[in-house]
């Protein structure tokens, strides 16, 4: 595992409209070409990849090359994630 650089600006993917801790997914664009990745819930758990294999990946999410893993997903018809299991009435 990589050192983690401190300073690092995190940035919070997660709707607009979303309120409380998630979990959600936090990314940080290092200045060393390294791009972290952690989950709110567990922010000491902290994967990297390089940002070129991060814009391939970002690329793939735009042209629908992953969809396939969502299809189905209930909650999904909007465009918005699925409630959490213990959020569901």
């Amino acid at each position: 595992m990589a050192d983690i650089p401190s300073g690092l600006d995190w940035t919070r993917a997660a709707p607009e409209d979303a309120t409380g801790p998630g979990p959600w997914i936090e990314l940080a664009f290092g200045s060393d070409d390294l791009v972290y990745i952690r989950e709110t819930g567990d922010p000491e758990n902290v994967v990297t990849t390089t940002r070129r294999k991060w814009d391939v990946f970002v690329l793939g999410v735009q042209a629908g090359e992953f969809d396939h893993f969502v299809e189905g997903v209930e909650g999904l018809e909007d465009g918005r994630a699925p409630a959490r299991a213990e959020d569901r009435p």
